[in-house]
């Protein structure tokens, strides 16, 4: 039974978002060597891009291991906000002094080219594989946090699973 679902199981380190999200670390771990930790402001800075980075790959992650509308629209909130983090972090490293901020342009064309492939990651989602986000805010199109659930009308009876002795 599990073998069947691994099989199903996408694995996201092959998928051209993830891949792309790890170019964004590998870019942002690269201009945050160039720092220097003498400065606190600086390294602050510093701190908090490789932070925004990292969480990019493991929301990925996340999301694919979820399968589930809400989660994955969760993640996806949050791998936006951390890349649009990433992305204003270079406004810091100026304002700071930081003299190679030249570099950061790297990271943003890579941030530019992943938006892309996060528009069509997100289309993806089964907006049917879903569980009512009581809260509100990731529910699939159509569905409210008012919404009745379909399951709670399921007649369960834990008797009837129980093993005959």
């Amino acid at each position: 039974m599990f073998e069947e679902e691994d099989d199903e199981m996408v694995n996201p380190r092959k998928l051209a978002i993830y891949k792309k999200g790890k170019e964004i670390y590998e870019l942002t771990r690269k201009v945050a060597e160039l720092i220097p930790d003498d400065q606190t402001e600086l390294s602050y800075t510093k701190s908090f891009m490789l932070q925004d980075a990292s969480v990019i790959c493991a929301k990925i992650a996340g999301a694919e291991g979820g399968d589930i509308y809400d989660i994955r629209m969760e993640c996806a909130a949050i791998i936006r906000k951390a890349a649009r983090d990433l992305y204003l972090h270079c406004h810091s490293l100026k304002a700071f002094g930081f003299k190679e901020v030249h570099y950061y342009q790297l990271i943003r064309d890579a941030i530019d080219e992943f938006r892309l492939l996060f528009i069509d990651w997100v289309a993806s989602f089964d907006s049917s594989n879903y569980i009512i986000d009581r809260w509100g805010l990731f529910n699939p199109p159509g569905v409210s946090a008012h919404d009745i659930d379909p399951d709670d009308d399921i007649p369960f009876n834990p008797e009837d699973w129980e093993e005959d002795d």
